[in-house]
């Protein structure tokens, strides 16, 4: 606990083009959308994924992918609110939250393209941000504060490779 944290930064799910009332503010999780992080929950499961909390950009189709994960994750961890990754946040505030949260030894941020990417980019001190498709999660090891340039790269995966993992009985 505590001098390492191991980040995992997720791309929302499959959304719908246009939220009833026509906001994107509002757009909800398709149902495919839905289906398909159920399945990478179980792939994040093989993998042995257990996150202490998760915070997500306040976009709806944000918050349902963090529920989602967080309802098929073991322990069921807390989604808590992050304006700093909704669309017009800002990565180096992500970072400050992130060391809000010190003392845990996994937390999940569910965004949105480009400021996920962004994101990775600057915790791995790349230059050019990280791409991520809807549902793709990467893992980032930090070691002490969060900070720029701080973190490792430890794997990257799409939604296509953790729906296979889920699938893929254990031998």
């Amino acid at each position: 606990m505590g001098s390492r944290l191991a980040v995992y930064l997720i791309r929302h799910g499959i959304a719908a083009d246009l939220s009833p009332e026509g906001s994107d503010e509002q757009r909800p999780l398709t149902a495919t959308g839905i289906d398909e992080l159920r399945g990478e929950a179980v792939g994040l499961d093989r993998l042995k994924v257990r996150l202490d909390l998760i915070l997500a950009s306040p976009l709806v189709r944000a918050r349902q992918t963090a529920e989602v994960l967080a309802a098929h994750l073991p322990g069921e961890p807390a989604v808590l609110p992050a304006p700093s990754l909704a669309p017009a946040g800002d990565p180096a505030e992500a970072i400050v939250e992130l060391r809000k949260h010190k003392d845990l030894d996994a937390i999940g941020l569910v965004g949105h393209e480009p400021g996920i990417g962004e994101l990775a980019a600057r915790l791995l001190g790349a230059r050019a941000p990280v791409a991520f498709k809807k549902g793709g999660v990467c893992r980032i090891d930090l070691e002490g504060p969060a900070r720029e340039g701080g973190g490792t790269l430890r794997w990257l995966a799409t939604p296509k490779m953790l729906l296979l993992m889920g699938r893929t009985r254990r031998q």
